[in-house]
């Protein structure tokens, strides 16, 4: 099955991502062929509608590999989240707020952390970091700027996932990324842990989280401002209705029977 997923790679958009991890091989051996093996799989793409598309070419690939093989294949659908849906609106009043606040308040004693962080980065990541947010060469290790309010449309489009996306298909929603790390920090590495508890972190989430407050209270004290929001979002909802990643039918494991967490 891993084999053909991995040539299915050719065949799939630069967009997406699909990963995967031996939860169980089957046994130790090295001398036979085991009775059974499991796999976890994440499919990602950027909407719903493709996701769903490329989740059954990789279904396509186990019923393939369970053929050649002889074997039967089960399929357990865990969980799946949709894409962020922005509101330009919410985002204009969060931006002046960061305007108006500023920029994260790094100071040389952060800085001076970032730069022995980054001593141990893979090589050109600071740079990549730079040039993909349009930030000079002697632009310091904690950016304490404010990058310009991208269009939806032509924004970078950061690969992760979150339930925040399917929140945002319920209700107007709006996000703020705040400086935490050097920049060129990749996720998931021990230079993330080791700066999850810096000074600049903490600084980083008070900065970003004082941001959500002044917003939530404008919209606690203009109507104006969360009817356009509202109006919006409404808007493109009746065009374009929330997609549920998840198929009718299926129990996410922490409400199943018996579910026990590894």
């Amino acid at each position: 099955m891993n084999v053909g997923v991995n040539f299915l790679r050719e065949h799939m958009d630069d967009s997406e991502r699909i990963h995967y991890a031996f939860t169980d091989a089957g046994g130790p051996s090295a001398n036979v062929v085991q009775p059974t093996a499991e796999l976890y799989y994440i499919v990602r793409s950027p909407t719903v509608a493709r996701m769903r598309t490329l989740y059954e070419r990789v279904k396509k690939v186990a019923e393939g590999a369970a053929m050649m093989t002889e074997t039967e294949v089960e399929i357990e659908f865990d969980g799946a989240c949709a894409e962020l849906l922005p509101n330009r609106t919410l985002e204009e009043r969060l931006y002046a707020n960061v305007t108006e606040l500023g920029g994260v308040p790094f100071d040389e004693a952060d800085q001076e952390y970032g730069r022995r962080i980054a001593e141990g980065l893979p090589e050109g990541a600071e740079t990549l970091a730079r040039r993909m947010r349009g930030l000079s060469a002697d632009t310091p290790p904690y950016f304490d700027g404010i990058l310009p309010l991208a269009d939806p449309a032509h924004r970078f489009q950061m690969t992760g996932s979150t339930d925040v996306g399917d929140v945002s298909w319920v209700t107007p929603t709006v996000q703020i990324v705040a400086g935490t790390a050097a920049l060129g920090t990749p996720g998931h590495s021990w230079q993330m842990v080791a700066q999850g508890k810096s000074a600049a972190a903490h600084k980083g989430m008070v900065h970003g989280a004082t941001v959500m407050a002044a917003t939530a209270l404008d919209l606690l004290s203009d109507p104006d401002l969360l009817a356009a929001a509202r109006s919006e979002f409404e808007e493109i909802i009746a065009q374009t209705p929330y997609d549920r990643p998840i198929p009718e039918g299926v129990i996410v494991p922490p409400l199943r029977p018996g579910y026990h967490p590894a």
